[in-house]
């Protein structure tokens, strides 16, 4: 019987796709991982204890997933390729605390897969979805505890941006507001095969015990963020006149100056701006 294939080395992962006739979708951002050492980083960053939950998405070839797997935790894969989901099955069919959904997780039910308080997301996330899928989560009535990723090194530097720096901006406050976020490592393209076009890093999400500036009815706050960063050139007195007709004593009342733009104000502040705005003001935007 055959070994079988080490996929942390780029020759054997080069072989296994060559038998398939598999070749790699940069659309799908099939860069799969083959560096042991941000393998391990990974998994320590997620800090898994038997018996967790686990959620992977874009497991690809399944190095990630046997390294959790061997951890002892349950994972659930979500793969959107038929044909790796398919390898994987063979490959991975011994393993039961795995459970191989073959599917779009931009099209899954996440609340499905996030039921109890608790689990964690791991994962090498494909570039396109990132920014997507990790606002989506903020709004999950129970979101993962710890979230540990690869994402584009660009998009984790807007993930933990300041106010008033040139990265900070909507996602910023949508994942920050309820998470503590952390860049772990810059990790090199030489780390993928085959290398993607851009630069990657490892980020930590760590749920907060309560979202800063505190609980929000999250559809009208991230309407009321939409439209004030949709006009971030202007201040908010200017663009919240779309909203009402003066909304000078909302902004006092916030302790915001008026004469402030979105991307000055930190993320604990925007709960306050829409507890002070008159009620169902946000629907205007609908």
């Amino acid at each position: 019987m055959d070994a079988p294939p080490n996929l942390t080395h780029p020759s054997e992962v080069r072989s296994l796709l060559a038998r398939l006739d598999f070749h790699p979708s940069r659309v799908l951002g099939q860069n799969f991982l083959i560096d042991r050492n941000i393998l391990q980083i990974l998994i320590q960053a997620a800090d898994l204890h038997p018996g967790e939950s686990i959620v992977e998405v874009g497991p690809g070839l399944g190095v990630l997933t046997e390294a959790l797997l061997d951890s002892g935790v349950g994972v659930t894969a979500i793969e959107k390729d038929r044909r790796l989901a398919a390898l994987l099955r063979e490959r991975l069919a011994d393993r039961p605390r795995l459970d191989l959904i073959q599917a779009d997780i931009l099209t899954c039910d996440l609340g499905a897969l996030f039921t109890r308080p608790g689990a964690k997301l791991v994962a090498n996330l494909p570039y396109a979805i990132a920014a997507r899928l990790l606002v989506e989560l903020t709004a999950l009535p129970t979101p993962p505890v710890r979230i540990v990723v690869t994402i584009q090194r660009e998009v984790a530097e807007r993930l933990v941006a300041a106010p008033a720096t040139r990265d900070y901006g909507l996602l910023s406050i949508l994942v920050q507001r309820p998470y503590a976020v952390r860049i772990l490592k810059p990790v090199s393209r030489t780390c993928f095969w085959p290398a993607p076009d851009v630069q990657s890093s490892i980020v930590r999400l760590d749920l907060r015990s309560e979202p800063l500036g505190g609980a929000a009815e999250e559809d009208p706050l991230r309407h009321l963020l939409r439209h004030v960063f949709s006009q971030r050139r202007k201040t908010l007195a200017r663009s919240l006149k779309d909203l009402i007709p003066d909304p000078l004593p909302a902004l006092r009342a916030a302790g915001i100056d008026p004469g402030a733009r979105a991307e000055q104000l930190p993320p604990e502040a925007w709960p306050g701006l829409l507890r002070a705005l008159p009620d169902g003001s946000t629907r205007r935007l609908d």
